[in-house]
């Protein structure tokens, strides 16, 4: 399915994600298109994309002039969060702007536990899963409570949570529960988003100059050793390349660990527990 040497996993569906994608958050629409033919012509063959980036639409574009086959793109998006009442005519727009008749892996954006309004939208994410539509089906951002709520209510375990995550934001209990639970762990933000002195740490600084690879390769190299799927954004065509090129190379046992001890326990992102965008 996925041109060059990208690792798959496999999902508790039996469906495989390829563990390396192209994150479109924050892409306006203007670059979009563009960015996405050039990660396709780079070899990705995985695209991540919502509706609240307001660039479906421009995902759907690309793909139809990549001349790529559609069984040979894994296409992700997510319930808009003022769509959870209405999850059925949220999930047909967004196949609408994408231009397809199904999406590989369908989310459900955030728990909003304000609100009260993610059990019904996940009820109505296992019914468009259950008609094809949907060929796998998580969520985004949840915590462990969110997890066993909707479990426990419906008895449909989520194939992928995607969550913030980086060296200095770990989550290792999440990501434990979610490993008993058979959960895939997807990284969003997986290089802190850029906002910390992360790339220049020490113990990234001497991993790469070990295996002659930039910091940022080296931090997504370490994501990998832990098997988490990544998603990192970029409309620069060369930092796609490098983003892609970690594949040729693995980390000492004693390095991962090193780089875990960076944990800070910091998020860059907003708090899932009341978050209420």
């Amino acid at each position: 399915m996925v041109e060059k040497n990208i690792p798959m996993i496999e999902l508790n569906d039996g469906n495989k994600i390829p563990q390396l994608g192209l994150g479109t958050f924050l892409m306006s629409q203007d670059e979009c298109e563009d960015a996405v033919l050039n990660a396709f012509e780079t070899g990705y063959r995985h695209i991540d994309t919502a509706t609240v980036y307001d660039n479906e639409k421009q995902v759907g574009l690309a793909l139809s002039k990549s001349g790529l086959k559609r069984g040979d793109i894994f296409l992700t998006t997510k319930l808009a969060n003022s769509d959870q009442t209405d999850p059925h005519g949220g999930f047909q727009r967004s196949l609408d702007k994408l231009g397809v008749d199904y999406v590989d892996l369908y989310l459900l954006h955030w728990p909003l536990p304000k609100r009260s309004s993610a059990l019904g939208a996940w009820k109505g994410i296992i019914e468009i899963a259950e008609s094809g539509a949907a060929k796998s089906i998580g969520v985004c951002n949840f915590e462990i409570e969110h997890l066993e709520m909707i479990i426990s209510e419906t008895g449909v375990v989520p194939s992928v949570n995607q969550i913030e995550l980086h060296p200095e934001h770990q989550r290792s209990e999440l990501v434990a529960y979610c490993r008993e639970k058979g959960i895939a762990t997807q990284s969003w933000g997986p290089l802190a988003q850029m906002k910390s002195n992360l790339l220049e740490k020490p113990e990234i600084l001497e991993a790469a100059a070990v295996y002659n690879k930039t910091p940022a390769q080296i931090v997504l190299r370490w994501h990998i050793e832990h098997g988490h799927i990544i998603i990192p954004k970029t409309v620069n065509t060369s930092r796609m390349k490098e983003n892609f090129e970690i594949f040729d190379f693995s980390l000492s046992q004693k390095e991962v660990s090193t780089i875990d001890s960076l944990e800070s326990g910091t998020n860059y992102g907003p708090d899932p527990r009341n978050y209420d965008g």
